[in-house]
């Protein structure tokens, strides 16, 4: 199965961060898109830390981020910088999403 979770808010970390881990120790791909006020738990260890899971692929919305006046630079390279287009793809190959 493939899941993705949208992210944008900032709000609900604990939620993102169990959702992920246990799809992804249970094998599942996991894709997360983060947007909006969700670019803001870039500052969180534990959120940059969910992409170097296995079965797990991380993307931001580089608009939001800069928006936001939200740094970049210092981002793992597993994490892919880009916009919209990475939240469509992913939503098409998804076969669940959840939105926080």
């Amino acid at each position: 199965m493939k899941l993705l979770i949208l992210v944008n808010s900032d709000q609900h970390l604990e939620h993102v961060l169990g959702i992920a881990r246990a799809a992804a120790n249970k094998k599942h791909e996991v894709m997360i898109f983060t947007m909006d006020e969700g670019v803001r738990l870039l500052a969180s260890a534990s959120f940059i830390e969910l992409a170097g899971l296995a079965n797990l692929s991380m993307s931001i919305c580089k608009h939001s981020a800069e928006r936001l006046e939200i740094g970049l630079e210092d981002l793992p390279e597993e994490i892919t910088v880009g916009s919209q287009l990475q939240n469509a793809l992913m939503a098409h190959e998804a076969d669940r999403m959840v939105v926080f």
